[in-house]
């Protein structure tokens, strides 16, 4: 059975109950449903810990998909005491980590605001992201890194909208990215959408975000680098540019 995806309707939501439906021979534990977020679109899946009804706890190294979409695998670090199928499990997100990476992937929309040309990769980080555009031009770190900011302070409201696949196949131009492929094979798309009617930013994404801009925070551009002819990654990091490292 697909599981009950439950980030995909609520980014903030860190905690749920739920039953083992599967254990897989690597040790990959499948729930009826989840709040963690699987490795998807340059984020990283959440990770955290499972709580038993006896208190005890199995720490998770990462949360990945299987075979599709519809499955999601909650890895245990080594050395984890053993589920079986059926137990009942409290889900725990390490909500420092995740929350820090939803104000990145938001600070990545923002950026292909302020910079729009097509995206030809991208990498969610906790500190340190990166998108990767496809230019030739010239342009100055300090100039987006105040253009970024003006975006985050006016506290732009940050939400989903969500289409069928059939709309996204009939309108591919609202998709920036060159080389990911939107979340599609479910039924229906999230756009996240910046600003009141959109009017900042709509795009397809499946990954995690914060509901306000001004939640991002403080952020700059801290390198552009020459990565071919017309290729450019920027790196996206927290904090004032004058307190880089």
């Amino acid at each position: 059975m697909p599981v009950n995806a439950l980030f995909r309707d609520d980014f903030y939501l860190s905690t749920c109950e739920a039953t083992v439906t599967d254990i897989h021979e690597d040790g990959g534990i499948e729930l009826d449903q989840t709040c963690f977020y699987a490795t998807s679109g340059g984020q990283p899946g959440d990770t955290g810990f499972l709580e038993r009804a006896d208190g005890s706890r199995i720490q998770l190294g990462q949360t990945r998909h299987g075979q599709d979409k519809s499955i999601i695998i909650h890895v245990p670090l080594e050395g984890q005491a053993n589920l079986a199928p059926g137990e009942k499990v409290v889900l725990h997100v390490d909500w420092e980590r995740r929350y820090k990476l939803m104000r990145m992937h938001t600070a990545c929309h923002l950026l292909s605001v302020v910079c729009q040309w097509p995206i030809t990769g991208a990498a969610v980080g906790e500190d340190e992201s990166r998108v990767d555009f496809d230019m030739s031009e010239t342009i100055d770190k300090d100039e987006v890194s105040a253009k970024l900011m003006e975006l985050v302070n006016a506290d732009h409201p940050v939400f989903l909208q969500w289409i069928t696949d059939e709309e996204l196949l009939a309108n591919p131009g609202i998709v920036k990215s060159k080389n990911v492929r939107p979340p599609v094979g479910l039924g229906r798309v999230s756009l996240v959408c910046i600003g009141e009617n959109s009017a900042i930013d709509s795009q397809p994404c499946g990954g995690t975000h914060v509901s306000k801009t001004h939640e991002v925070g403080e952020i700059h551009i801290a390198k552009i680098e020459k990565k071919g002819k017309e290729n450019r990654r920027f790196r996206i990091r927290f904090g004032a540019a004058d307190s880089a490292a």
